[in-house]
């Protein structure tokens, strides 16, 4: 008799012959293989499989056991508010093949009778002998293959007085294969080969269930549970939930890792822009204790020309923690004092955290109205009634005042009162509205974030959302969230490792990362005048220009942390930070990218250069952008370091203008003073000119330096620089393309518009080579100078 999930198909035994029958296919033994309109069902001797076809590169996968599976199990938790967007069905043909597909190179199935889904782009081969999958691509290439013997093992638990299933899926990973994503995680690894992953959410661990392969697949576990990722054994790799109704994930095929992102945020959402401002420099520390302070600090850097957009009030600003108010003798006005940064063209960030005081009277209303969530004091962030709430009785009334940003602390989240460290997977045991904490335990940063980004944009479009955040998990790319490394040490060993955290943390489809710049403190509280600590902060610094966001932060022992209190190294950063403001033309167009296209700022090299083994493991280098070769050092006392150059016709020292070739490795001189920083041949490279905030000067020169060798585009894009009018289309973009054979620049005609837009600029093009158009400082003598209309222009190099 055929299980109850199967009824309603249509089940013919076939043996090795194809019927022509549309809603059977095949039967092998104790395989059974059915046609549905959206995919297959596989119904093996322990468990039932549904296979969705979402697109041409995306299948669905969902198996759960046969005992008690009425055939309606769909997904692994039941509810799935990280999806934006749910998988749509798409065309795909199934067939039996009762010999191997062909396959270049050959490669071995489990066996060679196999019923074969074929989307368009992926080939998903199903076993009639054992069930299992692999997947290859359209030339037949094999990406990924679960084990023959048990791929899938469920085990029943008990979590919280309910019964599901700890799951897990065995996979054999190619012999040659590098292995990324998974979120943010501290122990210094990039390429997870041999590796164990727990995936729980902490400070300074981050889940994001992405996973993704040189060989050319991702696979985003589809689970907000407490997970691991396995891969001890070198032929083994092992997917585990510790919570769910099913295994359940997405197998992803690009093959660029581009591919796979952008399809990662078209399933749970993609990412607004910031205003201009938040791509500047973030001034913060533990903390400043009165306006006076904020507005001290903001006009030592007005009065010294130092460039800032942001002043961030960390937290014990509050009465009680969760309730609005701010203590009144530190702070007697706040609307009045972020008046005065705002006429200093300086933005402002308010620390506030899911945790409340249980004396706050917002607790006590909330914990009356069961707002809260069980045995903590934080509010529960799953419950859109808690949502509203937060929002209406704390952070709403403290937007209004005129803050800028929000910084969500402790987001995992930390469930004592006080600040207590503990979050470590901390929602597992707990009852929250959604559900059981054991299948949800992931979900609140995501949750939390929401709740803000979306009462913000109902309250106004005319200031664009900017929260920082402490933890994440997918889909929270959608609620204008940056992610920060966390309370991290503040040695060079905890800086060499925030470098890969942060490369697999942009490899998990996350645009937006920053850190504590030269870490956070305690245990471990640094002295800005203490010379060791001075160059960690140099080196960390010059990092820090080129992650997506600028910021500084930390609990130092002499409780200053302003550039100006670093002494013999205050130079160095002074030059950064304007270098950083003189690349804001070029970041504010990578920006527009991350929105439009799905593209990441902060690139590892293994996601431009793929195929090349040298960059698997190196985790110390990115692309900033498409164009700038970043090389950070990270040890102490160094003066130099070896970096790799992949494949290009050539590359640029951005420092000298020198000229090098690609595909080798090199040892470069690295003074204090110097992060290594190369450009590829093919790059246009605007720059702005020297300002002290975003905005200052619109109309200036923008000087687009070209970097010869190879064909090169760019989008120069402009907007207002706040409000959501983007969205609506108030924008322009002015394509840009360099011809190597003809040695041509041409600036096209400009595309769309905006009310603010200028109708003329000035372009400095330079033509870099050795000591021409090199180093942080505007070109002196510049190779052509246009003036632009808006109408394309072309430019022979001279």
């Amino acid at each position: 008799m055929l299980h109850p999930t199967l009824r309603s198909v249509r089940w013919v035994l076939v043996g090795l012959f194809l019927l022509p029958c549309s809603a059977a296919l095949a039967a092998h033994a104790k395989i059974f293989v059915a046609r549905t309109s959206t995919g297959v069902v596989v119904r093996t001797p322990t468990d039932t499989m549904r296979i969705t076809v979402c697109g041409a590169a995306s299948v669905h996968v969902v198996v759960a056991p046969n005992i008690e599976n009425d055939g309606n199990v769909t997904a692994g938790t039941p509810k799935e508010p990280w999806m934006a967007q749910p998988c749509t069905p798409a065309k795909f043909t199934l067939h039996i093949a009762a010999k191997k597909p062909a396959t270049s190179p050959p490669v071995r199935m489990s066996n060679p009778l196999a019923a074969t889904l074929d989307t368009g782009q992926i080939r998903v081969l199903i076993s009639l002998d054992y069930g299992n999958l692999e997947f290859q691509d359209e030339q037949g290439n094999r990406l990924l293959r679960e084990f023959e013997d048990r791929p899938r093992t469920y085990r029943t638990v008990m979590r919280n007085g309910e019964l599901m299933y700890a799951v897990e899926d065995r996979f054999y990973p190619a012999v040659r294969e590098g292995l990324y994503g998974l979120g943010q995680h501290q122990n210094g690894v990039f390429n997870y080969r041999g590796t164990v992953v727990e995936l729980a959410q902490a400070n300074t661990d981050v889940d994001i269930p992405l996973l993704v392969s040189t060989q050319g697949y991702g696979i985003f576990w589809n689970s907000a549970a407490v997970s691991y990722y396995d891969n001890r054994f070198a032929t083994e790799m092992r997917l585990t939930s510790q919570a769910a109704n099913a295994i359940d994930y997405y197998f992803l095929y690009g093959p660029e890792m581009d591919q796979i992102i952008h399809q990662y945020r078209e399933m749970t959402g993609h990412a607004p822009m910031f205003g201009v401002w938040a791509y500047g420099f973030f001034q913060s520390k533990d903390r400043y204790q009165s306006d006076d302070e904020l507005l001290k600090i903001a006009n030592e850097y007005r009065s010294q020309h130092v460039p800032l957009d942001v002043m961030v009030q960390d937290w014990f600003w509050w009465v009680k923690q969760g309730d609005p108010e701010f203590r009144p003798q530190a702070y007697p006005d706040v609307p009045a004092t972020l008046q005065k940064l705002h006429d200093e063209h300086v933005h402002a960030m308010l620390s506030v955290w899911a945790v409340f005081n249980p004396q706050s009277k917002n607790f006590q209303e909330m914990k009356a109205r069961g707002l809260t969530i069980p045995g903590t004091t934080d509010y529960d962030a799953t419950n859109p009634a808690a949502g509203d709430f937060y929002w209406k009785h704390f952070v709403g009334k403290l937007f209004a005042q005129g803050w800028d940003a929000f910084w969500l602390d402790s987001s995992e989240p930390e469930v004592a009162y006080p600040h207590s460290g503990q979050s470590d997977a901390s929602l597992q045991d707990r009852k929250l509205f959604i559900g059981n904490g054991a299948r949800y335990t992931n979900i609140f940063p995501l949750m939390h974030t929401g709740n803000v980004y979306q009462h913000w944009r109902e309250t106004t479009e005319q200031k664009r959302v900017f929260i920082l955040t402490r933890s994440a998990f997918a889909g929270q790319q959608r609620n204008a969230a940056v992610t920060w490394s966390g309370d991290v040490y503040s040695t060079f060993l905890s800086f060499s490792r925030q470098i890969p955290a942060g490369l697999n943390f942009a490899l998990s489809g996350m645009p937006y990362w920053t850190t504590d710049i030269a870490g956070y403190g305690p245990p471990l509280a640094r002295d800005t005048r203490d010379p060791a600590y001075q160059e960690l902060y140099a080196r960390w610094f010059e990092f820090g220009v080129f992650c997506p966001i600028f910021r500084t932060h930390g609990h130092r022992a002499n409780n200053e942390n302003e550039l100006f209190s670093y002494g013999s190294v205050t130079p160095i950063l002074i030059r950064y930070d304007k270098l950083r403001y003189r690349l804001l033309p070029y970041i504010y167009s990578l920006a527009w990218q991350v929105t439009a296209h799905d593209s990441t700022i902060m690139r590892p090299l293994v996601m431009d250069w793929r195929t090349d083994p040298h960059v698997w493991n190196i985790g110390d280098q990115f692309m900033f952008g498409p164009d700038l070769l970043i090389s950070p050092v990270t040890e102490q006392g160094a003066i130099s370091r070896w970096l790799y150059l992949p494949a290009s016709p050539a590359w640029y020292d951005f420092w000298t203008g020198d000229k090098t070739n690609g595909q080798q490795r090199i040892e470069v001189t690295a003074p204090l003073d110097r992060i290594p920083v190369y450009v590829r041949a093919g790059s246009i490279l605007p720059l702005g000119p020297e300002i002290e905030w975003a905005g200052q000067n619109p109309a200036a020169p923008i000087e687009l330096r070209i970097y010869p060798g190879a064909d090169g585009d760019f989008q120069l894009y402009d907007d207002a620089g706040d409000t959501y009018a983007y969205e609506k289309g108030a924008h322009s973009i002015i394509p840009i393309h360099w011809n190597e054979a003809s040695k041509t620049l041409t600036i096209g005609a400009r595309e769309g518009s905006f009310p603010t837009m200028l109708s003329q600029r000035t372009f400095r093009i330079v033509f870099v080579s050795g000591n021409h158009g090199a180093g942080a400082s505007p070109t002196a003598q510049v190779d052509k100078e246009v003036q632009y209309d808006g109408s394309s222009v072309s430019i022979t190099a001279p």
